[in-house]
C-alpha cells in the first residue's frame, strides 16, 4: 500500500492533446487596462514563474506587468491576500533588455518570490515580485566606467549563481554577494578571431545538475571559420568546452549558421539535446551533444503555406521565443503572422551514443504537427505552464502608420491653385497658377500594435462528445 501510495504522488509532466486544436480559455488586451487606450503597448516576453502561480510580461512601455490569469484554470492555490497585493506592473527607467525568474520562486514563499532584471545602463536587479522592492544589485563596468546592462540572463541549476552576457563576455555573480562579479572573456581580444565574439545574446544551462554545462550565443553572424555558439562549463572557466555548427547545411556556410542567435534552450527531459533560433529564419536547430556536433540532427520550420491563407509578411528582427514543455515532448513557437505551431519531439528516434551510424548528408526537417491561428499580430512569446496542459502566449510589434503621425500646417497660407494675373507689354494678361505648396509632417509615425493581447490555450484531452461539439 505504501508503494502504491508513492506512486500515485509521484510528479508526472502534463499530458497535452495534439491531435485537436487547443480551446482559448482566457484572453484580453494588454493595453487596454488603462483609462485611455495605449495601442503603443504590447508585451514582448512573458514567463511563468517556477511553481506556475503567476506569469510575468515584459513590455513595450518599459514596465513589467503580472499577467491577470484566472487561477481557478491554472490549478494553483495561493493565498488570496498575496495574488491581490502583487502590484499591477513595475515601471524601470529604461528600456528591458531581459529578466529571469530566480528557479526557486514560489509564491508561497516571499523570500524566494523574486526574479532578476537587466535595464539599459544599470545595474542588474534583483527585484522582489510581490512589491517590486530592490533587493540587491549587481554590477558590470566596462573599461571605461559605465554601466553594461547584459543582453542575457541564466542561473545556474544549483540557483546560486547568475550568468550575464553582454560585449565578448560573460559576467559571473554569486547572488548571495551584491556588487562585482567575475568576468570570463569569451575571447581573447578584440582583434582576435578565436573564441565567442560579439554581444552574448543568449544563454541556457543544461538541466541536469552534475554536467555544469551551458550554452552561449551570440549577436554576431557565424564566420566561415567558427561558430557563435559555444559550449563552457562551470568548472573550466572561460575556455570553451566545444562549438556547435551546421556545416554543409544550405542555410549555414562554413561552421556555423550566418544569422544572429536569439535564444538558446536545452530538453529538460534530454537534457544532451541542445535547440537555438536565430533571427530573421523560420528554423529552429537541434544539436546532440553525444554526437557530432558539427552538424545539426534536425531542424524544425513551419509549413511553407501560411496559416488560413494569410498573405505571409516579410521575416522580422523581433525576437519570436520556443519554449518546450516540461516533459520534453513538445515545442511551441509563435511567428510573424500570429500563427502559433506545435512540434512532437519524439517523432525522431532517440539514437544511443554507441548506435550513432553516419547521418545522411541532408539533416532532417521536422514540419509542425500542429499550426493554429491564435493572434492578429506577431507571437513574440509562448510558454508551457509547468504543472497544467496550458500554452500562454503573447502578441504585438511596431507597425508604423502614416495616419499615425500630426501633420504639419502648409508651409504657405494661399489657397492652393490660386489664379495670378501677369501682365505682358504687348500682350494679354494670361493667368498663372502657382503650385500647391508643401506640406511637411513635423512629426514622426509614431507605432502601434495591432493585437497586444494575451490568450491562453488548454491542451487537455478532450473526450469524443468533446470534439464532435
Amino acid at each position: 500500500m505504501a508503494e502504491e501510495h508513492a506512486d500515485s504522488s509521484a510528479w508526472s509532466p502534463p499530458t497535452f492533446d495534439a491531435n485537436h486544436p487547443p480551446k482559448e480559455v482566457h484572453s484580453y488586451l494588454l493595453n487596454n487596462g488603462g483609462e485611455v487606450p495605449d495601442s503603443s503597448v504590447f508585451a514582448r516576453m512573458a514567463k511563468w514563474s517556477p511553481d506556475g502561480s503567476t506569469a510575468l510580461a515584459q513590455c513595450e512601455d518599459r514596465t513589467f506587468r503580472f499577467l491577470q490569469l484566472p487561477e481557478e484554470l491554472l490549478g494553483i492555490t495561493v493565498d488570496t491576500t498575496l495574488s491581490s497585493s502583487l502590484p499591477r506592473s513595475l515601471t524601470q527607467s529604461a528600456p528591458i533588455l531581459d529578466y529571469a525568474w530566480y528557479p526557486c520562486a514560489s509564491a508561497r514563499d516571499r523570500a524566494s518570490f523574486c526574479f532578476v532584471a537587466s535595464v539599459r545602463e544599470c545595474p542588474v536587479k534583483l527585484l522582489d515580485a510581490s512589491d517590486g522592492r530592490l533587493r540587491a544589485s549587481y554590477r558590470i563596468v566596462d573599461h571605461r566606467e559605465r554601466q553594461v546592462a547584459p543582453h542575457s540572463l541564466a542561473f545556474n541549476p544549483g540557483a546560486n549563481r547568475l550568468y550575464c552576457g553582454f560585449e565578448d563576455a560573460i559576467e559571473v555573480f554569486d547572488i548571495h554577494c551584491p556588487g562585482e562579479g567575475t568576468r570570463l572573456h569569451t575571447t581573447p581580444s578584440k582583434k582576435s578571431r578565436d573564441g565567442l565574439k560579439g554581444i552574448i545574446s543568449a544563454l541556457s544551462f543544461a538541466p541536469d545538475m552534475s554536467s555544469g554545462l551551458y550554452a552561449a550565443g551570440s549577436l554576431s553572424p557565424s564566420a566561415p571559420s567558427s561558430s557563435n555558439i559555444a559550449l563552457f562549463s562551470e568548472d573550466t572557466g572561460e575556455a570553451p568546452v566545444m562549438f556547435v555548427g551546421a556545416e554543409g547545411l544550405q542555410d549555414g556556410a562554413g561552421y556555423g549558421v550566418r544569422a544572429s542567435v536569439s535564444q538558446l534552450m536545452f530538453n529538460p527531459g534530454r537534457p544532451y539535446l541542445l535547440y537555438a533560433s536565430f533571427r530573421r529564419m523560420d528554423s529552429i536547430f537541434c544539436w546532440d551533444l553525444r554526437a557530432d556536433v558539427s552538424r545539426p540532427i534536425e531542424v524544425f520550420g513551419r509549413k511553407p503555406l501560411p496559416i488560413s491563407g494569410k498573405e505571409r509578411k516579410a521575416a522580422t528582427n523581433q525576437r519570436l521565443r520556443f519554449d518546450i514543455d516540461y516533459g520534453g515532448r513538445w515545442l511551441s513557437v509563435g511567428d510573424q503572422d500570429g500563427g502559433i505551431s506545435v512540434f512532437d519531439l519524439a517523432a525522431q528516434p532517440d539514437t544511443a551514443p554507441g548506435e550513432n551510424a553516419p547521418r545522411p548528408g541532408s539533416t532532417p526537417r521536422t514540419t509542425p504537427i500542429m499550426q493554429f491561428d491564435g493572434h492578429r499580430d506577431a507571437v513574440g512569446s509562448v510558454a508551457f505552464h509547468p504543472i497544467q496542459p496550458l500554452l500562454l502566449s503573447v502578441s504585438g510589434s511596431r507597425n508604423f502608420d502614416a495616419s499615425s503621425g500630426d501633420v504639419s500646417e502648409s508651409s504657405s497660407s494661399s489657397s492652393d491653385d490660386e489664379p495670378v494675373e501677369v501682365a505682358d507689354a504687348g500682350a494679354s494678361s494670361e493667368k498663372l497658377r502657382r503650385p500647391s505648396p508643401v506640406t511637411i509632417s513635423r512629426k514622426r509615425p509614431q507605432p502601434i500594435a495591432l493585437d497586444a493581447s494575451v490568450k491562453l490555450w488548454d491542451f487537455s484531452p478532450r473526450s469524443s462528445s468533446d470534439c464532435t461539439r
